[in-house]
């Protein structure tokens, strides 16, 4: 058996009602935008600020420089007068004679003594005699067979050096007949002779002589 009081149809009816009712409103709030105004109203407004771009102050200039200092200009140059001395009459040296002849005797300044010039001894003359080098006194070189089927000539200039008894001690080629064959033949076989050695006041010496030798095909 159950002891709640029952519940009337009318105030369910009411209570039906009143939320029928409650989402009318919120359909028409919404159709007419009643809901957006009341939003808006809500809002608070935004404020704006207007914030001015902060200038960058340029950096100080530096100062000018100082004006250049200018030197105070050289004194004029004042050529000291020029002061002519006069000399008496008995100052100056007189000129008896001029020549162009040299004097033989050094002559020295005035005040001061003269030089004396010491005369050199002359050398005795030595009587000096060249070494004779005759290639008529030596046997004929012999011609080259070589060379005389080749009909080789020519003029050869050579140098010996004589020794105290005129034997050749060395020979060289002084200027060639453009044939080295013929070269050497004449410079074997004349060294092989014997000339007249140089003399120094009659004594023989060592001494370099000349020689020409021509081959020529006869």
């Amino acid at each position: 058996m159950s002891y709640a009081e029952p519940v009337s149809s009318g105030k369910r009816l009411t209570g039906l009602a009143v939320v029928v009712l409650v989402h009318a409103a919120v359909v028409y709030a919404l159709v007419t935008g009643l809901a957006r105004t009341i939003v808006e109203v809500v809002r608070p407004p935004l404020e704006t600020k207007i914030i001015e771009e902060t200038k960058v102050r340029p950096p100080d200039k530096p100062p000018p420089p100082p004006p250049p200092r200018l030197a105070a200009p050289p004194p004029p140059y004042i050529p000291p007068p020029e002061v002519q001395v006069q000399l008496p009459p008995t100052a100056q040296p007189a000129i008896s004679a001029i020549t162009t002849a040299k004097p033989t005797t050094p002559v020295a300044p005035p005040g001061q003594r003269a030089p004396v010039q010491v005369q050199q001894p002359s050398k005795p003359h030595v009587p000096r005699t060249p070494a004779v080098v005759d290639a008529k006194a030596c046997d004929k070189p012999e011609y080259p067979p070589a060379s005389l089927r080749a009909q080789e000539t020519g003029v050869v200039l050579l140098s010996f050096l004589i020794d105290l008894d005129g034997a050749v001690l060395e020979s060289k080629v002084e200027r060639s007949t453009g044939f080295r064959r013929l070269d050497e033949a004449a410079r074997k076989a004349l060294g092989l002779c014997k000339f007249k050695p140089a003399t120094v006041d009659g004594k023989p010496e060592k001494s370099w002589a000349r020689i020409e030798y021509e081959w020529k095909i006869e």
